[in-house]
């Protein structure tokens, strides 16, 4: 990307409208999966949340809507992103509680103060380095291919960031979910994995998992959420989370 400045931006609505977002026209663009993930937060008010990876802040964004007395930062390492993030904070009248933080997700120990957070939620880039063609454009290849260590260094920094018992939720590709919990153990338990059925009768494409730092508890596989009826409307449950704003129970 050549900067905020020189590259198309489109205005989208999230939540019905109760979010505006600024993003660039081409490349990356914001889909449901960070809607989705903000819904999952359950936190308490005067609760601090880490949104690693926030690209132009989608989920704080939501989350930030749902949740008026959270506090929330935002990680990202992409500076026009972040530039497009710190935007819709004030457009959307949260600056004061959305925070947003220049880093990698690999090295930012000089950024994030160790266990000062309640929650971290997470939407990691969810294609291999090995095995796929990356896309030309920066912001998507950034956004869709990981980096160096793949999922590892996110589920490091979680486990810093966090308080204890303190909970990690992120969003990923099915078919990535044995990895992902061989990295939550033994720091993470209490584990709660959430499939997203494309429609009735589909295998999920998608899941959400959430996990304890220091929990006892062992891994629960939830009924998940429906997301398209027959037809290819939103179902009732869907709709409620992605316009009304609800939140996502796990």
């Amino acid at each position: 990307m050549a900067g905020p400045e020189a590259t198309a931006i489109t205005e989208d609505r999230l939540l019905d409208g109760r979010v505006l977002l600024r993003q660039p026209a081409g490349g990356y663009r914001v889909a449901i999966d960070p809607v989705l993930l903000a819904a999952t937060v359950d936190a308490r008010e005067g609760a601090c949340v880490l949104d690693l990876g926030c690209g132009t802040g989608a989920a704080s964004l939501c989350l930030a809507a749902r949740l008026p007395g959270v506090s929330i930062v935002g990680l990202d390492s992409d500076p026009d992103h972040l530039a497009l993030a710190r935007d819709n904070a004030e457009l959307n009248g949260v600056a004061g509680r959305v925070r947003l933080l220049a880093g990698d997700v690999a090295a930012a120990e000089d950024v994030l103060a160790p266990g000062s957070f309640d929650h971290v939620i997470a939407n990691p880039p969810y294609l291999a380095e090995a095995g796929h063609t990356a896309s030309p454009e920066p912001g998507r290849r950034q956004a869709t291919v990981e980096g160096i260590g793949g999922l590892g260094p996110w589920i490091d920094r979680a486990w810093a960031a966090l308080g204890h018992k303190g909970t990690l939720t992120l969003i990923h590709r099915a078919d990535r979910l044995q990895e992902i919990l061989a990295l939550l153990s033994p720091r993470f338990g209490s584990v709660h994995v959430f499939p997203l059925w494309p429609k009735a009768g589909r295998p999920a494409k998608r899941v959400i998992v959430a996990a304890r730092k220091g929990g006892r508890g062992g891994t629960v596989l939830s009924a998940g959420l429906v997301l398209h009826e027959a037809d290819g409307r939103y179902t009732e449950a869907a709709a409620a989370v992605l316009r009304d704003a609800a939140a996502l129970t796990l």
